[in-house]
C-alpha cells in the first residue's frame, strides 16, 4: 500500500500537480559519493561475474566487524549471508526456517510487508494488538501469553516502522527470557539502526545473552541509513547451520546480489562517519519541527518517534466528519481524500493493522515538511 499511495502521487505530478510525498519510507539524499565511486571501480576492475551465493568474503568481513564495533556481536564471515535488500533477507530467513503451519509472533502496527512474506514462506503470522500506552511495543508478558506449540519465532523491529520507537536494553531481556525459555527464533529486523535521537541507544537482542544470540537472526541492510534504497543490499547474521541453509536457499532463488552493488556495499562500510552524521541530523531537525506542528493540531495526537523516520499519527478524531462534502469514516478514505484535495500522500494505517492512524515520512525536504503540514492543517479545518 506505501508503493501504491507513492505511485499515485508521482501519477498526479506527470498531470501537473504540485504533490507533497510524505509515502514511502525512503530517504530523499543521493546515495554518498564515495559509496557510488567504489560501485564505479568495480565495474571498471571488471568484478561483474558470479560472487560465491553468500556474498563477496571481504564484504561479509566487514559486515562483522561492523557487527562487533557498533553491537559489540562476534560474527565470522561463515555467520553473515548478503541479501538483495532488507526484505529478501527477510523472506530467505522465513523460508529456512519455518514448516508449513508453523507460527510466527509480531506487533501490530507491523511494516506492511511482514505478514504477507511469512504467509509465502508457509508460516501464520500471529498478531499481538499491541497497546498505544506502551509505544505499540510488544510486553514479555504477552509473548508469553501468544506462545504455542506451534510457534517458531517473534518477528522484532528495532526501532520500528511504523512507529519509531525504540526497545530499551531491560525491554529485550525480558522479551529474551521468554524467547530462550520457549526455544523460539527472534528475527530481530533491525534496518533503522543508526536513526535514533534523544540520546536514545539501539539494543540488538542478540547482545543479551550468547543463549539468545544463538537463536537471533539479525537482518539488516544499507537501504536506510547509507541511502541506498535502490540498490538492494541487506544482510543476515546468525549461527552457521542457518546461515548455510539460507545460502543455499538463496543460491537456487537468486545465485547472489548483484555485484556491483556488494562493491557499492564495500565502500559504504568504508566511508566516512562524517557522511551518515550528517544525514542523520538534518533527520532530526525535521523530526522536531514536524512534532512541533503536530502538537499545534488539537484534532490529532501521534506516538513520539525515538528512531526510524517517521511519525505514526492517531486521527481517530478526524474520523466521522464531512470534508469537502465526504464523510471520512477509515484511514484510507482520510488518505484517498487528502490526496485528491490537498495533495498530501501519506499512508493509511490500515497497511499496518490498525485504522485510527496514518503514517507520514520526514525523508522529504524540510520545504516540502512545512508545506504538506501547512496543507493538512488546512485539510482539518474543514471537517464538520
Amino acid at each position: 500500500m506505501t508503493l501504491a499511495i507513492t505511485a499515485k502521487a508521482k501519477e498526479l505530478v506527470m498531470q501537473g500537480h504540485d504533490v507533497v510525498g510524505f509515502g514511502a519510507g525512503e530517504p530523499d539524499f543521493d546515495t554518498p559519493i564515495p559509496i557510488k565511486k567504489a560501485a564505479i571501480e568495480a565495474i571498471e576492475a571488471g568484478y561483474t561475474k558470479y560472487t560465491p551465493a553468500t556474498g563477496v568474503l571481504e564484504l561479509r568481513e566487514l559486515i562483522a566487524t561492523k557487527l562487533k564495533k557498533d553491537n559489540n556481536l562476534d560474527y565470522t564471515a561463515d555467520q553473515i549471508i548478503v541479501n538483495s535488500g532488507a526484505k529478501h533477507s527477510l523472506s530467505t530467513a522465513f523460508q529456512t526456517i519455518l514448516n508449513s503451519g508453523e507460527e510466527v509472533i509480531m506487533a501490530s502496527p507491523y511494516w506492511v510487508s511482514y505478514p504477507e512474506i511469512i504467509k509465502i514462506a508457509g508460516g501464520v503470522p500471529v498478531i499481538i494488538q499491541t497497546k498505544e500506552s506502551n509505544n505499540f511495543k510488544i510486553t514479555a508478558k504477552e509473548l508469553e501469553a501468544t506462545i504455542t506449540d506451534k510457534t517458531k519465532a517473534l518477528l522484532l523491529n528495532s526501532p520500528s516502522n511504523p512507529i519509531g520507537a525504540v526497545y530499551s536494553r531491560e525491554e529485550l531481556e525480558s522479551i529474551a527470557e521468554v524467547a530462550v525459555n520457549h526455544n523460539i527464533y527472534v528475527i530481530s529486523d533491525e534496518i533503522y539502526e543508526r536513526l535514533v535521537y534523544d540520546g536514545n541507544q539501539h539494543i540488538s537482542i542478540a547482545e543479551i545473552s550468547p543463549e539468545i544470540k544463538h537463536l537471533t537472526i539479525l537482518i539488516n541492510g544499507m537501504s536506510k541509513d547509507y541511502a541506498m534504497t535502490g540498490w538492494r543490499l541487506g544482510y543476515t547474521a546468525g549461527n552457521s547451520e542457518v546461515i548455510k541453509a539460507m545460502g543455499n536457499i538463496q543460491g537456487h532463488a537468486v545465485s547472489h546480489p548483484s555485484s556491483i552493488t556488494q562493491y557499492a556495499g564495500i565502500g559504504a562500510l568504508n566511508c566516512n562517519e562524517e557522511v551518515f552524521l550528517e544525514m542523520h541530523k538534518e533527520y532530526d531537525q525535521r523530526r522536531k519541527y514536524m512534532v512541533e506542528r503536530l502538537d499545534g493540531m488539537k484534532s490529532l495526537s501521534y506516538i513520539y518517534p525515538q528512531g526510524a523516520f517517521y511519525v505514526f499519527i492517531n486521527i481517530s478524531k478526524l474520523l466521522n466528519k464531512t470534508y469537502n462534502g465526504k464523510i471520512i469514516r477509515t484511514s484510507l478514505e482520510l488518505a484517498d481524500a487528502l490526496l485528491e484535495d490537498s495533495k498530501v500522500a501519506l499512508v493509511p494505517g490500515i497497511a499496518f493493522g490498525i485504522d485510527t492512524f496514518v503514517r507520514v515520512s520526514y525523508a522529504t525536504t524540510m520545504e516540502e515538511i512545512k508545506k504538506g503540514l501547512d496543507r493538512i492543517e488546512k485539510f482539518i479545518e474543514l471537517g464538520v
